[in-house]
């Protein structure tokens, strides 16, 4: 009796002093893809460590609707509003860093990307040569800023020169790539994948911005490293973010204006 009363104490005492439960954190594939997963987790010493899920920014956001997930990181400012902060699951929304989008494509550019004005003027003149492109069919963020283009130049893709992957940032430019057609591109992740011979046609407009912002998920029972994680997050990680660089030596991200600001009572 004593030795197991003993041996229970012993097991109460373990789990008393177990490490504290794995913070969440969802983010997309271009986070993962151009560096920036890389430099937080280095960068992040905890109480606790945070475990990551990778997947499109439609998904991260439906598995936070869902609870599933404590913080995210995601580029799809139409989605975060309707799936996330509207229906009032975000606590915390928090800006965090911006990248660019570029059209890539071939160098022979049969469509004359590299001669359009604006972003919107590039995708009609994709639509007139009659593409090919190759979209990420994904709900991805970079999926949704494809579609809001395609919106704003009136054009609606047509199958004979339209494909969708359905796959991730890398996987869509080395089929594009491999292809001979254009895509819309995260300057960072493109930056980081070797052996492509597609080219950066145009980036040249402020509409091409793809700004990520941080959330703290609103739940019953929120995780006690949640806000703590937040704030690391838009200060100490930021800046190691925000020293990576493109090969010509430009920052691959810039700093999002503005402080986390509460979306939601707890």
């Amino acid at each position: 009796m004593t030795i197991t009363r003993v041996a229970l104490a012993c097991s109460l005492l373990v789990s008393c002093r177990a490490a504290p439960q794995s913070l969440r954190l969802g983010t997309t594939h271009t986070v993962q893809q151009s560096g920036a997963l890389a430099v937080l987790e280095s960068l992040w010493t905890g109480p606790p460590r945070f475990t990551t899920v990778v997947a499109p920014s439609g998904q991260i956001l439906r598995a936070a609707a869902n609870g599933d997930l404590d913080v995210l990181i995601t580029h799809a400012p139409p989605l975060e509003q309707r799936l996330l902060v509207g229906p009032g699951h975000a606590l915390l929304r928090c800006p965090l860093a911006a990248s660019r989008f570029a059209v890539v494509g071939p160098a022979t550019d049969v469509a004359e990307v590299a001669r359009a004005a604006t972003a919107v003027d590039a995708f009609r003149r994709i639509a007139r040569a009659g593409g090919p492109f190759v979209s990420r069919g994904d709900s991805s963020g970079t999926h949704v800023k494809e579609l809001a283009l395609w919106r704003a130049a009136g054009v609606t893709p047509a199958p004979g020169w339209y494909l969708e992957s359905g796959a991730d940032q890398a996987t869509t430019l080395h089929l594009a790539d491999e292809r001979g057609a254009y895509a819309l591109a995260d300057l960072p992740t493109y930056a980081t994948l070797r052996g492509l011979t597609s080219r950066i046609l145009f980036a040249a407009d402020s509409a091409l911005t793809n700004p990520y912002t941080l959330y703290v998920v609103r739940r019953p029972e929120l995780h006690p490293a949640a806000r703590d994680f937040a704030t690391w997050a838009t200060h100490a990680g930021r800046e190691g973010v925000l020293a990576l660089r493109l090969p010509d030596g430009t920052a691959a991200f810039v700093r999002q204006p503005g402080d986390c600001e509460v979306t939601a009572k707890p």
